[in-house]
């Protein structure tokens, strides 16, 4: 069904695709994005992200006991990637530069090479970290760093075998202090649909990845208003930068409440539903696929909510225009990285636990969970 819908969603847009095709320079890689959207987007896949910062993987090497080396991490990311089946359940794996061009244990081979054998797209964190203060002083909202050079690095990477790129936007709510700020909004809004634009023109397929970290005690409700208005300056901005809708993937948070709150992991109906909601509201039936970011969520309650979406949706006179997928790091990792601590004998149980997690998203995916 879904498929089908997929199906009718290219069918509609077709003739308005044909406009915005009129009112864009054509990049010359046009093509090859449609075929990167068309993986991505594949019903009953998802995409791992592996493109933790040394920074952030050393965090959760510690909670392991495992040093934070380069031999660690390669080796970490090499597990996954080699997981049986692996292909079934992911479509493409963001990464992390040092693994773009990271070798093989036996050093016969990239890990971008090993992805694509199984016929997964490979990925690339392009994004410098959210760096640059904006908003008030104090109030501690930042804009993302990494605009400057970003063409060139994009270029680079896509010679080096990436076909989509990922920049994250980083946004907090406060409801004492009225956060977030119209300025951030704006700010991280428009740096989305630039960095978006010069993907595009490289080749890349650009993840758009706005999200609002679920710190705070605030309830879902608030929750839903901050991520409509969120997503609707993007899209926005995304349409002032002539960005071409069908050549992207959009990579939201869900509608939770904070994380601080009592009820963050209970309220699922009220997730999904808010959840749906928004995106109805503001996402075009033209972007091929949302695929969330699982947003400090638990592994149970990141597939959980997502099957709970599409229960939703059967059971209403709605279909999805888009894939509504997954982009997880922490949900599908966690589990995998306890049963590895830092053992490479293990390497076989961290796989097994990393693929029980994995087919687990792939059926929420479907709302067959």
């Amino acid at each position: 069904q879904q498929q089908h819908t997929l199906l009718k969603r290219a069918s509609r847009t077709s003739s308005r695709s044909l406009s915005l095709r009129e009112a864009r320079t054509m990049t010359g890689f046009d093509d090859a994005l449609r075929a990167t959207c068309a993986k991505l987007a594949e019903p009953g896949k998802g995409i791992l992200a592996a493109d933790e910062s040394t920074g952030t993987i050393g965090k959760r090497f510690q909670s392991i006991g495992v040093e934070n080396v380069e031999a660690n991490r390669r080796f970490w990311r090499e597990t996954l990637f080699t997981a049986k089946e692996v292909e079934k359940y992911i479509s493409g794996v963001i990464l992390f530069e040092e693994t773009l061009y990271a070798k093989s244990e036996d050093g016969t081979e990239t890990l971008t090479e090993i992805l694509r054998k199984k016929d997964i797209v490979p990925g690339i964190k392009v994004d410098k970290g959210a760096t640059i203060p904006v908003g008030k002083d104090g109030d501690g909202e930042t804009d993302t760093d990494g605009m400057d050079g970003l063409g060139e690095r994009c270029a680079a990477f896509y010679k080096a075998g990436a076909r989509f790129a990922k920049w994250r936007a980083v946004l907090k709510i406060d409801v004492e202090k009225a956060l977030p700020s119209a300025d951030a909004v704006e700010a991280n809004a428009k740096s989305l649909a630039k960095y978006a634009k010069i993907c595009q023109e490289n080749g890349l397929v650009p993840i758009v990845e706005p999200e609002i970290v679920p710190d705070g005690k605030h309830d879902v409700e608030v929750s839903k208003t901050v991520t409509k208005n969120v997503l609707t300056k993007v899209f926005e901005h995304l349409n002032k930068e002539n960005v071409n809708l069908e050549l992207m993937v959009l990579k939201p948070n869900m509608v939770t409440p904070g994380s601080g709150n009592e009820e963050s992991e209970k309220d699922d109906l009220k997730v999904a539903e808010y959840t749906n909601e928004v995106l109805f509201a503001c996402v075009p039936e033209a972007v091929p696929a949302i695929l969330f970011l699982s947003g400090g969520q638990s592994e149970d309650a990141a597939s959980r909510r997502l099957n709970l979406m599409h229960k939703m949706q059967k059971e209403s006179d709605k279909t999805f225009p888009w894939t509504l997928s997954y982009s997880y790091g922490r949900a599908l990792q966690a589990s995998a990285l306890k049963a590895w601590s830092g053992d490479n004998s293990n390497a076989g149980k961290a796989q097994e636990a990393f693929i029980e997690k994995a087919k687990s998203c792939s059926l929420a995916s479907l709302g067959e969970l």
